[in-house]
């Protein structure tokens, strides 16, 4: 059963654009990658795609769901979906949206920006 997600709307924190256009330097088809994965989870959201995970044990302040994507495709480095990128976003289910948070290279930082989750999420709702 195909999901109807047409009316799902993606958007960016500011450090994650930053850090998209450092990493696009290095890594040209960054961009339409992440398009890429943006059509996976117009597909299958509400279900994560295979490679994502809740982020848990973020506490009873952050309502909204944290998901990390470890398995992202970047067709430049040619190793499919151990590209080494992470990705982490969250899903705003009741407005139908997708807030990405942050990118990031598995070689160079272990864990999410967990101050960064709380800085746009302490709250229930996205802070723009």
């Amino acid at each position: 059963m195909k999901s109807n997600n047409d009316s799902l709307t993606f958007r960016k924190v500011e450090e994650f654009e930053k850090e998209l256009k450092k990493f696009k330097k290095k890594y040209r088809t960054l961009e339409d990658d992440l398009v890429r994965f943006e059509e996976v989870l117009k597909g299958l959201l509400p279900n994560t795609p295979p490679g994502t995970h809740r982020i848990s044990r973020l506490g009873h302040t952050i309502k909204v769901p944290i998901y990390k994507a470890t398995h992202f495709h970047c067709k430049c480095l040619n190793k499919g979906s151990r590209s080494g990128f992470r990705l982490i976003f969250a899903f705003l289910e009741d407005e139908l949206g997708i807030v990405f948070i942050e990118i990031y290279h598995h070689n160079k930082k272990d864990i999410e920006d967990r101050e960064r989750i709380f800085k746009y999420f302490k709250e229930k709702e996205f802070n723009d």
